[in-house]
């Protein structure tokens, strides 16, 4: 099963840190699937942080994506965002992500903001590709 990626890690693809960027490549290698909140995400980031253009930004996305199956948004997903956050005591926007990830059947997250090896809801263990 593709892992689901967190903005995080695919920022990296941006960074300076060779290692970070280049552990963020090999697993875009494999295929990954992402949400539209994590492309959203992308996209302010490298506008704002890093001033890309918005050229730049969208070259950036269209290679995120040919890597990529993208997991829309739904209610359902917010529903779950809010029971992700209550019950674990996560960012919303975390849970969110969470909540895309389980939504989408993966049983691997690949990010940095929540703890290495944590079991969610038993189906979905984060990874941080970085330790």
């Amino acid at each position: 099963m593709k892992p689901f990626v967190d903005t995080n890690v695919l920022l990296y693809l941006l960074s300076n840190d060779a290692d970070k960027s280049a552990a963020a490549e090999t697993l875009l290698k494999d295929r990954v699937i992402v949400s539209v909140q994590v492309l959203n995400e992308f996209a302010n980031v490298a506008h704002r942080r890093f001033r890309f253009s918005w050229a730049e930004v969208r070259a950036a996305l269209v290679d995120i994506v040919r890597f990529s199956e993208v997991h829309v948004l739904t209610t359902r997903t917010h529903e779950l965002g809010l029971d992700i956050a209550e019950r674990y005591g996560f960012a919303f926007y975390d849970s969110l992500i969470v909540a895309a990830a389980l939504e989408a059947g993966c049983t691997r997250l690949a990010s940095q903001d929540l703890r290495h090896r944590q079991r969610i809801e038993r189906r979905l263990t984060v990874m941080n590709p970085f330790v």
